[in-house]
């Protein structure tokens, strides 16, 4: 993937303002006690992961979308497959996969979410951020 795209900012996690500084405290989504943090502002070029209260509550639709997305691919699999089609096996399966690819489905619709609505500059400027003391 090419560095300057949408694309480039949500599979890798960077920041889509700067695309280089981290948007989540560790890479790794499946240390469960560290899924859901992210830091407050780009450490690279100052842009807010927050901008403003509840903005993520449009993360869930992206969310939504995936898991329709993961239901369709396992049952589509599971028919290519020949698994049992028992009502209760399919089931299983949606269950187990969606379980499973949770952490990275909360982090992925946060990435999207977020570069639908910041745009990408080469070189950013530092934004200078008010924080009281």
């Amino acid at each position: 993937m090419k560095k300057g795209t949408k694309l480039y900012s949500v599979f890798r996690g960077k920041c889509p303002r700067c695309h280089e500084g981290d948007m989540f405290e560790t890479r790794n989504p499946y240390i469960l006690t560290k899924t859901m943090a992210m830091h407050d502002e780009c450490p690279v070029c100052g842009e807010s992961f927050n901008p403003e209260p509840g903005f993520y509550f449009g993360a869930m639709y992206v969310s939504y979308g995936l898991g329709v997305a993961q239901f369709v691919a396992t049952w589509v699999a599971l028919i290519v497959l020949g698994v049992d089609s028992h009502p209760a096996v399919v089931f299983a399966w949606v269950l187990f996969i969606v379980l499973a690819l949770a952490p990275l489905s909360f982090r992925l619709s946060r990435k999207i979410w977020i570069n639908a609505f910041v745009k990408y500059e080469a070189n950013p400027e530092k934004k200078m951020i008010n924080k009281k003391i």
